[in-house]
């Protein structure tokens, strides 16, 4: 059973005295009055009850969890989280993009260690970039958090996936860290990394992480000659699928004392990929190469100058570069060769005050600076200013969390060629609740609503004739009603929870492509709109039939209709209307059961996914099937005095299926990974 020690002032980040963490009014009853002077607190309960206590939809996984995923990358992981559609073009190195509840991509924003990762680009993130060998947390809000202590920007979308890298920690005695791991598998997979952590007083310590892989990605799949039974298949090898990646982390922390932190980060990451084609016909070669560079520096500091005032300011730079070489486009030059470079400067302040031991208020405002340059003629060049303002309360006891808040947003841009987007100025309330339903169960009813927007990236406006710069923000609307429940039964069932959530969404002013002269020409639109039902369930269960053994089961599933209600009067295409929209299954489950025991350590995982449509007309020829994924693991820990070494074997897609998340864009099939980690 591992322990977990929280510092003070992470209470204050949820804006409430210790009922907002639950844990610690599990494991010992206290006057909150007499708390404020202790500096620490250990705790030893291995379950957390955050995700049915909270007011909106959170899910979780621990790096224990994590393990069990048979995951690579985050976006690996994120598919196994309720409700949320992730985009896979296969592969290690195929854009990966994640949404929640069918609201798109860029209505989802991505949280790295507690700020956010931007793209104005394109407005979505591929989640692909981001390797799970230093997450610590890997955490999914629908609407946003329960915690009111934050930038205003976690205020600013439909949901945000937060990733929570390794902290260093240190016993007494300690003073270095270091971890090593390696991992190979199938299709000349290479992973190795390197984690070092070090403590140099009570007040300073550092960590520094880094980590390359290289795959071929060259793994076969059966090419299909025609849709109808007794059409010829062949097998065939994945082209142009090689991906080379970097990424090197660096982190100074300074622990003050218990009511002053600070921390400062840096990232580099750089990627050289190719880019396969669709698997139509005799057409499979490929000569595409895409290459990708982020570095970015970001601070946090947090202050608590007293019971009542806390403080915490953030700030960050951001470059990124893209380059794009497709060198058999049929033009004079022979090959079309574009980069794209963005720049961004962030600055964030908050304050939080408690009026009472239950009620605290929250401001929060953020301002930023985004721009984008490439070398095509006649770009815009356009500059974002952004300003964001998030006020928010919170009120906590024992049977009732009540949570609210109002953000204004202030958008104007600026461009150096031809016309810019203006400016925009919008203010979009949020408002959730639980209520405890009875004294002696855990068992809530939770609602929330939040209105909210996204506005269009930047190649929705500039890019070339296909550019609008007369759009408007594309809006969502989001209800949702839900129960949750959970226990710690006995000793032989020590925790289960479950979690049944309905919800609502409605998106207007959609953001889509159009036909404008021809079908040759398309240009950015608001025409769509989209009415989106759902239902989440999600549940988790810990068996401990002897003292060293447990069982850990845990599963979703989700229903969902994602219907395009856009007018036929303004549709181009009347046969989508009422349709499923593209790449949104109607129902979807994954699972996960795990058996720790002193001698090893088993887990499988699955996915499963229902039918689904490449595009807006739900026809038999756009049809994809559905499809399940199994994998299964082992591992091994091995203590020798102060070094640990653990191995582990993973097979994964176990059935050996080919399925396509994209058309025409196969998935691995069956495949192996071993990892050797040692850990000092």
């Amino acid at each position: 059973m591992k322990k977990r020690t929280f510092n003070k002032v992470i209470f204050a980040a949820f804006g409430c005295q210790l009922l907002s963490v639950p844990l610690f009014a599990q494991q010992q009853k206290v006057d909150t009055a007499h708390t404020y002077s202790i500096p620490e607190i250990t705790v030893s309960d291995i379950y957390q009850t955050r995700e049915t206590r909270s007011t909106a939809p959170l899910q979780t996984f621990s790096r224990e969890a994590l393990k069990n995923l048979h995951a690579l990358q985050v976006s690996d992981a994120v598919k196994h989280f309720a409700g949320v559609t992730v985009k896979d073009y296969g592969g290690i190195g195929g854009l990966k993009t994640v949404s929640i509840r069918s609201l798109g991509a860029q209505h989802t924003a991505v949280g790295y260690d507690g700020i956010t990762v931007t793209d104005c680009q394109t407005g979505q993130i591929d989640i692909g970039r981001f390797s799970l060998d230093n997450v610590d947390r890997l955490s999914l809000n629908n609407g946003q958090s329960d915690n009111i202590f934050q930038p205003a920007r976690f205020f600013a979308s439909a949901g945000i996936l937060n990733i929570q890298t390794l902290t260093p920690r240190f016993t007494k005695g300690e003073k270095t860290h270091i971890s090593g791991a390696f991992k190979s598998g199938s299709w000349g997979l290479i992973n190795p990394s390197v984690l070092l952590e070090q403590q140099f007083n009570k007040r300073w310590s550092m960590s520094a992480n880094g980590e390359w892989m290289s795959s071929d990605g060259q793994y076969p799949y059966t090419l299909h000659y025609g849709n109808r039974e007794g059409d010829l298949t062949s097998r065939e090898k994945r082209k142009n699928t090689d991906v080379q990646t970097l990424r090197a982390e660096a982190g100074l922390y300074g622990n003050f004392s218990d009511k002053e932190q600070w921390r400062l980060k840096a990232y580099y990451f750089q990627s050289s990929r190719g880019l396969p084609k669709a698997t139509t016909f005799y057409n499979d070669h490929s000569t595409q190469h895409l290459w990708d560079k982020n570095a970015f520096v970001q601070s946090q500091y947090k202050k608590e100058f007293s019971r009542q005032w806390v403080f915490q300011t953030s700030a960050k730079w951001n470059w990124s570069y893209q380059r794009y070489l497709d060198p058999d486009t049929q033009n004079s030059l022979g090959k079309t060769e574009n980069s794209y470079y963005q720049q961004e400067y962030y600055l964030s302040a908050s304050v939080l005050y408690r009026l009472l031991n239950n009620l605290s208020f929250s401001l929060s405002t953020d301002g930023s600076i985004n721009t984008m340059d490439t070398n095509l003629t006649h770009f815009a060049q356009p500059t974002r200013y952004s300003w964001l303002t998030a006020l928010a309360g919170k009120y906590v006891n024992d049977w009732l969390t009540i949570s609210a808040s109002a953000l204004a947003t202030v958008i104007n841009e600026d461009v150096k060629e031809g016309g810019s987007a203006g400016s925009h100025r919008k203010l979009t309330p949020y408002v959730s609740a639980t209520f405890k339903l009875f004294r002696n169960e855990e068992f809530r009813i939770r609602i929330f609503y939040k209105d909210i927007f996204r506005l269009p990236s930047f190649n929705d406006l500039y890019y070339q004739e296909v550019g609008n710069t007369k759009l408007k923000p594309e809006n969502a609307k989001q209800y949702n009603i839900g129960l949750t429940y959970s226990k710690n039964v006995c000793t032989f069932i020590p925790y289960l929870s479950a979690t049944v959530d309905a919800y609502y969404n409605k998106v207007t002013d959609k953001i889509i492509a159009y036909p404008t002269k021809n079908l040759a020409i398309w240009s950015m639109r608001n025409l769509g709109s989209v009415d989106i039902k759902g239902i989440d369930v999600t549940g988790n269960l810990s068996l401990q039939p002897w003292e060293k053994i447990r069982i850990n089961l845990s599963g979703n599933y989700t229903y969902q209709r994602a219907l395009d209600v856009t007018s036929p009067d303004l549709s181009q295409d009347k046969s989508t209307y009422k349709h499923q929209i593209a790449y949104t299954p109607r129902v979807s489950a994954s699972g996960q059961a795990g058996i720790e025991t002193p001698w090893f350590n088993l887990s499988y995982s699955f996915l499963f996914s229902g039918k689904r449509y490449a595009l807006g007309q739900n026809i038999a020829e756009n049809r994809l099937d559905s499809y399940s994924d199994h994998s299964i693991s082992a591992s091994r820990d091995f203590q020798i005095k102060r070094v640990t070494t653990s191995f582990s074997v993973e097979v994964l897609n176990l059935m050996d299926k080919n399925y396509e998340i994209v058309k025409y864009f196969p998935m691995p099939g069956r495949s192996v990974r071993a990892t050797l980690k040692i850990r000092y």
